[in-house]
């Protein structure tokens, strides 16, 4: 379901009041980059930013939504403006050189030309260099929008060309007590606001029955590794591998153990921060007076290396094996 601009405002008040103030004052950029966790609505900002600026007839900087070319930036048919997504694994350079051309061929119909690209920090080092030819010599009225959740994984070289916007996630007590409120236990709450700043895909989630067995497994495997390696290598074979099947189930995976990482982290550090796994307290108060500090920064590098190596073409059965291998490492720092 598209939210409307109406609605992307009510979350995002700030980017949007920023993006219409631009287009009042008649300073479009050539490149913006939109910044923010998953589900704090960059794609449905770009589109309303899309609909501002080819909008038939705007009303104080803010588009009709009911004009001919509303509608086909809405139902995403505008031969102006165009979406680009991972192709498989990333965004590879072929995607990139064919969207260019598409930007510099004549038959576009009059008004400014956009190109939206999803997961901007999934381009593959070509991909991200031919764009960034394109955006050091832009042609004509062209806007680039590139939505990321990883602003780290931009290059340099990207980055200084774009305008960044920064999506800020709602708070997350208030997310959790909306949970709680539609039925949704306050352990599980606190888990899924850490998987999604959406509300509606946190309620999802949360009535997930394999996220459920996932999140499970994730907190077995901590244990077994704590234990003995062969018996972390065992788990992985009989309990892992038959529910993280794809990339997107082992990039969730990875999340949650990060954050399981980062709670024994701030209970050794006495902090008082929201819990992404409130019920297992007792368990990870233990393991934060086992381990040290040096070992906890490990176990949380070895689990952050396993997540830039997901896209590559390694076995993920094989990845999850030497992640395994490197938390014993950790583990054996002193």
């Amino acid at each position: 379901m598209e939210e409307t601009g109406s609605t992307i405002k009510q979350r995002q008040k700030a980017v949007i009041d920023r993006l219409e103030a631009t287009f009042r004052n008649n300073r479009i950029g050539h490149a913006y980059l939109f910044d923010g966790d998953t589900g704090t609505g960059k794609e449905a900002a770009a589109i309303h930013f899309a609909k501002l600026l080819l909008c038939e007839q705007p009303m104080d900087a803010v588009p009709c939504g009911t004009c001919h070319a509303c509608r086909r930036v809405s139902s995403k048919s505008h031969p102006n403006v165009t979406m680009i997504e991972p192709d498989g694994q990333d965004i590879k350079k072929e995607q990139m050189s064919s969207l260019i051309m598409q930007m510099t061929r004549k038959g576009y119909e009059p008004g400014r030309k956009i190109y939206i690209i999803s997961r901007a920090d999934r381009m593959n080092v070509a991909a991200a260099n031919t764009l960034l030819k394109f955006l050091e010599e832009p042609e004509g009225e062209v806007t680039a929008i590139l939505l990321t959740s990883s602003y780290q994984s931009i290059l340099p070289t990207i980055q200084s060309r774009c305008q960044r916007i920064s999506f800020l996630p709602p708070r997350r007590e208030e997310m959790i007590a909306k949970l709680v409120d539609l039925g949704i236990t306050a352990t599980m709450a606190a888990t899924v606001t850490m998987m999604t700043a959406d509300i509606e895909q946190a309620k999802l989630l949360a009535e997930n029955d394999q996220f459920a067995h996932m999140r499970k497994t994730v907190l077995k495997l901590i244990e077994a590794s704590d234990r003995n390696v062969n018996e972390a290598l065992l788990f992985i074979q009989s309990e892992w591998v038959p529910i993280v099947k794809e990339k997107e189930d082992l990039e969730r995976a990875l999340n949650l153990l990060l954050y399981a990482y980062r709670d024994i982290v701030s209970m050794k550090a006495g902090l008082q921060s929201e819990m992404t796994f409130p019920d297992q307290q007792q368990i990870f108060r233990g393991l934060s007076m086992k381990m040290t500090y040096s070992q906890l920064s490990a176990s949380m590098e070895a689990v952050l290396q396993a997540k830039k190596k997901l896209y590559s073409n390694m076995n993920r059965t094989l990845l999850i094996e030497q992640l395994v291998l490197n938390l014993q490492e950790g583990l054996m720092l002193v």
